[in-house]
């Protein structure tokens, strides 16, 4: 004699799933807020101390923690996205940040500045690298977001000058996945010409060269000057940041054409205080060697004499005197760590100047 089997639930219609979801929604807004108000007394602790707001080594810690509790369906990088906007409103509780990057608006350095803090702080383009520096240290701004390098093609040569003048100093590093999009505001049929830095031509040469191979292309001294262009001149388009077609609007007639969709570009947070120790960091250190045999290898010795691994090297002229250099490089580890202090203390001994720039949590993904 066969057992029953028990009819299976019917399964929910398409209201009752909404209606779990406002349930959820609820409690969700119920917690944020929760989580806010307590934001709000660390707000008022660090004020009273004089601690940064914003502290790049407790951020590294708290997106760690979240990959490690998640456990899907939503991807580790959607849940990141979403605390980010979570933390970019708790600056605004605890005082409202005002974060400068080279302009104008609908750079490439706007749209890493706003992935990296969010919405809810404040943006203040600059006309250049070292005057993002320069309105840091005087404290105007709060911090700054600057390129230091790509992928491609290396170094940014102002971002590595800008330490030789300025008191600002490296927090927090942040990597960006560079995509260009052809933006417009007419159909790509209307298009006779097409502006943009001369770079970002020469990133996007292959698309171009199948492409739009009988449009003309018109320099522009950055992506968001062009975009600016192709949302007042008819028959224009411009190669640029999502951010920028949204700012100017216009639309994306193509996106992601770029020769190569895996360049990545670093860029730089700076403050006026170095972050503490997260566990996994960089140090960058600026120093400046006489122009004598070996004076080099001497100073890289003493890191690796205390095992000491530099992740980067970028040579720049001194402007002091001929074949005289200064020497930008990365560090794994933090100053405060007993083995960095000392190669630094010994490095200098072998310097005619030595400066740490910051220590700062090592970047680990890609936004």
């Amino acid at each position: 004699m066969s057992e029953t089997q028990p009819n299976p639930s019917p399964p929910e219609d398409l209201e009752g799933l909404r209606a779990r979801v406002d349930q959820l929604d609820r409690q969700i807004v119920e917690l944020l807020n929760a989580r806010a108000r307590v934001v709000v007394e660390i707000g008022r602790l660090k004020q009273q101390s004089g601690t940064p707001i914003y502290a790049p080594d407790r951020e590294k810690v708290v997106l760690e923690r979240l990959r490690e509790l998640n456990q899907g369906p939503l991807s580790d990088r959607s849940v990141e996205a979403i605390y980010r906007e979570v933390m970019s409103g708790s600056f605004a509780l605890e005082k409202p940040l005002r974060i400068g990057y080279l302009g104008p608006p609908g750079t490439f350095s706007h749209a890493a500045a706003a992935r990296k803090f969010g919405g809810s702080v404040e943006y203040v383009p600059l006309d250049d690298i070292p005057a993002v520096f320069h309105e840091v240290a005087r404290g105007h701004l709060d911090y700054g977001l600057v390129p230091v390098e790509d992928s491609l093609h290396g170094g940014v040569v102002e971002t590595l000058d800008a330490p030789l003048t300025t008191s600002a100093r490296i927090c927090a590093e942040v990597l960006i996945t560079v995509h260009h999009n052809l933006l417009a505001n007419e159909p790509w049929e209307q298009v006779k010409r097409i502006s943009s830095k001369p770079e970002v031509f020469n990133q996007c040469r292959n698309w171009l060269a199948s492409v739009a191979k009988d449009r003309a292309l018109e320099p522009a001294p950055s992506t968001a000057a062009a975009a600016e262009r192709a949302a007042r001149e008819p028959h224009t388009a411009a190669i640029g940041s999502s951010v920028a077609g949204e700012l100017y609007g216009l639309h994306t007639l193509f996106e992601n054409i770029e020769d190569n969709p895996d360049n990545v570009t670093r860029f730089l947070v700076i403050g006026r205080q170095p972050a503490l120790r997260s566990g996994d960091d960089k140090t960058a250190i600026l120093f400046r060697t006489g122009h004598t045999p070996g004076a080099l290898a001497e100073v890289l010795d003493v890191f690796k004499a205390n095992q000491i691994n530099l992740t980067d090297i970028e040579k720049r002229p001194s402007r002091r005197a001929n074949w005289e250099y200064y020497f930008f490089v990365d560090a794994q580890g933090h100053a405060d760590d007993p083995p960095m202090r000392k190669a630094v203390e010994e490095a200098k001994r072998h310097c005619l100047q030595l400066v740490v720039l910051g220590s700062y949590p090592r970047a680990t993904e890609v936004l």
